[in-house]
């Protein structure tokens, strides 16, 4: 029994990792109508540049931490500026095609400055476990666990009741109507993107400090996909929720694979699974928008 409850507390932290990263495919569809594929890359991005201003410039992780959020900012920005901005209003395919073919780009980037073997973060929080339900956990995945509880009650407040929250609700339901009530389209996508950038880094930074980071961590935003469908494309607590239920489902069916089966492997496909079942049976997701179109 300790067994499973310390499978589905790893799941917990995964699952809220995968919650972050969620949230920055939610922010960007909510605002743009467009599914970014290249998510993952930019939680890549964000952990390296993390990892080089902490080991390879040597500051201490608090001022290195804070300096990654605001160049991810900053390269959210540049994507859409550059890349995206002179799609407006071109088909949504189109779009989509830009973000798979940025995400090659942003993993040959990260090879080429840094190479593809693992790389690994100092330790930051103390090693010695904390107890949780009568088991010990590592600090840092209690940290991790809390910031991503944090930062979506956050984001969940922010579009709920600040003025730019409502405007990028209401550019993602009509961009027609919107902009002729005097909101600007072009500063809402930008700022969808800087958001979506930012939190993503935060996500890349946590597994750095877990797991060490390489080129291969962009493919986290593939294993993300099916939590966002789960929840629902255009919901944030969709995409919270989405993310906890797989991050325990992966951990619990390769744990029970393992001992009951003697299978290993199983983790990389559990999510899949429910992936072609969920859109088999609600394609809209748990918590997202049914869309009903009369021809």
């Amino acid at each position: 029994m300790e067994y499973y409850l310390q499978l589905v507390i790893s799941g917990l932290v995964v699952g809220s990792i995968y919650s972050l990263v969620a949230l920055g495919f939610v922010i960007i569809y909510k605002a743009t109508k467009v599914v970014n594929f290249a998510q993952g890359e930019l939680v890549m991005v964000g952990a390296f540049a993390c990892f080089s201003l902490t080991v390879q410039f040597g500051l201490p992780f608090w001022v290195s931490f804070p300096m990654t959020l605001a160049f991810s900012t900053l390269l959210g920005m540049a994507i859409e500026r550059l890349t995206l901005r002179p799609l407006i209003g071109e088909p949504t395919i189109s779009v989509i095609m830009v973000t798979i073919g940025l995400s090659s780009v942003l993993k040959s980037l990260v090879q080429l400055c840094w190479g593809t073997q693992i790389r690994v973060f100092p330790q930051v929080l103390p090693a010695d476990p904390v107890v949780v339900a009568g088991l010990p956990v590592s600090p840092v995945y209690v940290a991790a666990f809390l910031l991503s509880i944090l930062l979506f009650a956050a984001f969940s407040l922010f579009f709920k009741y600040s003025r730019l929250g409502i405007a990028m609700r209401a550019t993602a339901f009509d961009q027609a109507a919107s902009a002729s009530m005097g909101i600007s389209i072009k500063s809402i996508f930008a700022m969808s993107w800087c958001v979506a950038a930012m939190v993503s880094a935060v996500g890349g930074v946590i597994l750095g400090n877990i797991n060490g980071i390489n080129s291969q961590l962009g493919h986290l935003g593939l294993k993300v996909f099916p939590a966002v469908i789960l929840g629902g494309l255009d919901s944030l607590a969709g995409a919270a929720l989405g993310g906890l239920l797989i991050g325990v489902l992966e951990n619990v069916c390769d744990g029970v694979a393992k001992d009951v089966l003697g299978l290993g492997g199983f983790k990389d496909v559990a999510a899949f699974i429910v992936l072609v079942m969920v859109l088999m049976l609600k394609p809209y997701g748990l918590f997202g928008t049914r869309q009903i179109e009369r021809v």
